[in-house]
Parts: C-alpha cells; structure tokens; sequence
C-alpha cells in the first residue's frame, strides 16, 4: 500500500532556516554586547543554541535513510512509516510484501495477474 509522508525538502529547508537564525543570534549578540546589554545579549545566545539544536535534527534527518518524512510515496516494502510506528498501528507498519495483491499496477493502474514481475502496459517491475 503506498503513502504519502513529508519528504525530505521540508527538512533541509528548516536546516537552512536554523543556520541563517543562527547568524541572527551571533549577529545580535555581538551588537547587543556593544551596546552594553548583557540581558540582550543572552537572547542572542538562545537563539545560537535553539538553532543548532534544529540544524541538527533537521540536516540528520533531511539526509537519514528512515527519516520522517510530509510528502515522499513510499511502498510499505521500500520504506517503514515511522507515524505508524509511533502510533502503533501494528497491523499497517507489519504489512509485508506477501501481504499486497498485485492486482493493479502501482504506476499506471493497469490490472495485472498475481504472479507477473513486470506491468504488461508501462513495462516497469512490480513491487
């Protein structure tokens, strides 16, 4: 069964977003440290950690192989969804390559019978 997840875009642009929030927080911190306001200044700090904590998780996960993931269509056999995982839907994140019928095919919907490799009207090989 295929479903959609978030994919990896989402994540390398939030790891993008962390890094240019983390020239921010030096920027403001330096200037706040200048003008003789240390209070400010630990705000710039906040925002340097607050943003290597999200460049982190956002680039392991942009480029992990079981990441989460909003808008990727992955087959249950190509790629677990973590959310059924989580959530424990056993049923679904068990789902085994024996478990699907392969009446239609998942690229161009023509039916096929169970027991072909490849789709008699696309040519690509079935899952």
């Amino acid at each position: 069964m295929k479903s959609v997840k978030p994919g990896r875009g989402p994540s390398f642009m939030g790891g993008v977003m962390s890094v240019l929030i983390g020239l921010f927080g030096v920027i403001w911190t330096v200037v706040a440290a200048s003008a003789g306001g240390g209070v400010f200044a630990l705000f710039g700090i906040i925002f340097i950690a607050v943003a290597v904590v999200q460049a982190v998780y956002n680039f392991k996960n942009a480029t992990g192989k079981n990441r989460y993931s909003a808008f990727d269509i992955t087959d249950s056999s190509e790629e677990p969804d973590p959310l059924n995982e989580r959530f424990g839907n056993a049923q679904a994140a068990q789902q085994t390559k024996s478990d699907v019928d392969n009446k239609f095919c998942p690229y161009c919907g023509t039916p096929v019978a169970g027991d072909f490799e490849y789709c008699n009207n696309c040519g690509k090989k079935l899952p």
